[in-house]
């Protein structure tokens, strides 16, 4: 039995950060019940178009959930939700900043009307402090908290290529969850929890500020390189690829400078020998790494560092990533429904042995509208009327 079998999540949702969380509380068993605008639903929807008409990023967000749509800005749609989360065991939401509240949707509201709800506000930066009004898109939150600045070559940050921001601030919200209903079932009732996109991405800083915290500076960005080890870094092959490595200990690079470089005296040489001074002649250290790796095709220099027991890695694209042969040696892949029809897709990290995940389909926009609100003792006659007011779609 899958942990979270029985349990209700409804989920007023958009983008990313929301819909990451409670896909994997579906994964998990949970029934997910999420709640989008008739006119168009989750903007996530149009982001693209590549997955067969589909958008790749509500694809991967969005399967095993049912989709009901319901304005909000109605009162008669506002009482649809209200009747929903009075059944749930979990209301989630990332609306723009005040919305919630407007609404009587907050988590310190709804927890005030439903004591054992476990109820989530995830916002970008709270609902206190001189950034509450701020709309806050991955983008802005990575440069705010000080990821962009750290990323990148030392001529110019970056962001990074998928939406930190937001997965971090899921992934809280997931934990939180699911800590929060642990704490429900050893009697402590409910909880009302605050996450932000920005408090996540900060944490996730990690070491740079406490580097900063103690020293007042910035470590410079190193593109795919390390500002306290080396060699680490990417270098090219002969066959035009190219294969990162990294040394973490002075053993390691004792090995590669025997097995490798051929050049064993560059072991024990005091301008070589340890990291410290590895670093300080990191543009040498790198030649002689980069002179060495041309020699051999990407094949013939991972099978040299396997070898050598030198941790490499391949510095795939996106398209060799899903032809990955360790995906496939997994059994990784399986096939969800959809609008379009099955659809390929990775299982969840966590997998219980016994108990394989909840897997089911991509809703349509609206596609559980009627049965939902049947379930909540709606009739035939009273859901008709809700449309036709334009309440629900």
């Amino acid at each position: 039995m899958l942990p979270l079998n029985g349990m209700l999540v409804v989920s007023v949702e958009q983008a990313v950060s929301a819909p990451f969380a409670t896909r994997q509380l579906a994964d998990l068993g949970a029934r997910v019940i999420k709640v989008e605008r008739p006119d168009g639903g989750d903007f996530a929807r149009g982001y693209d178009r590549s997955v067969r008409g589909l958008a790749s990023h509500f694809v991967w967000l969005n399967r095993s959930k049912e989709s009901v749509a319901v304005d909000l800005k109605s009162g008669q749609g506002r009482q649809v939700v209200e009747r929903l989360v009075a059944t749930a065991d979990v209301f989630v939401q990332n609306l723009a900043p005040g919305a919630a509240a407007r609404l009587g949707l907050d988590a310190p509201t709804l927890i005030e009307r439903h004591p054992e709800l476990v109820a989530v506000d995830l916002s970008g930066y709270g609902a206190v402090g001189p950034y509450r009004d701020k709309r806050a898109y991955d983008l802005l939150v990575q440069s705010e908290a000080g990821l962009a600045s750290v990323t990148g070559t030392p001529e110019d940050p970056v962001k990074a290529g998928i939406p930190v921001a937001d997965i971090a601030a899921g992934m809280y919200v997931l934990t939180g969850v699911l800590s929060a209903l642990l704490r429900r079932e050893r009697g402590g009732g409910g909880a009302a929890l605050p996450v932000t996109m920005f408090d996540s991405v900060v944490e996730w800083m990690g070491h740079q500020v406490q580097h900063a915290l103690h020293t007042g500076e910035q470590l410079p960005r190193m593109g795919l390189s390390h500002a306290a080890i080396a060699p680490y870094d990417r270098y090219p092959t002969a066959d035009g690829a190219q294969v990162l490595l990294g040394i973490q200990n002075d053993r390691e690079w004792r090995r590669l400078a025997a097995d490798l470089l051929g050049r064993p005296e560059l072991g024990t040489d005091p301008a070589y020998a340890t990291n410290v001074a590895r670093t300080a002649n990191r543009a040498a250290v790198d030649a002689l790494v980069a002179e060495a790796t041309a020699r051999l095709s990407a094949d013939e220099l991972i099978k040299r560092l396997d070898a050598a027991r030198i941790a490499s890695a391949r510095l795939n694209e996106v398209p060799e990533v899903v032809a990955h042969p360790q995906l496939a040696a997994r059994d990784r892949w399986r096939d969800v429904d959809s609008p379009v029809g099955p659809l390929r897709t990775l299982l969840p990290p966590v997998v219980f042995a016994a108990d394989p995940p909840r897997m089911a389909a991509v809703p349509a926009l609206g596609e559980h509208t009627d049965a939902v609100l049947t379930e909540l003792g709606y009739g035939a006659t009273e859901i008709a009327r809700l449309r036709a007011a334009g309440a629900v779609g």
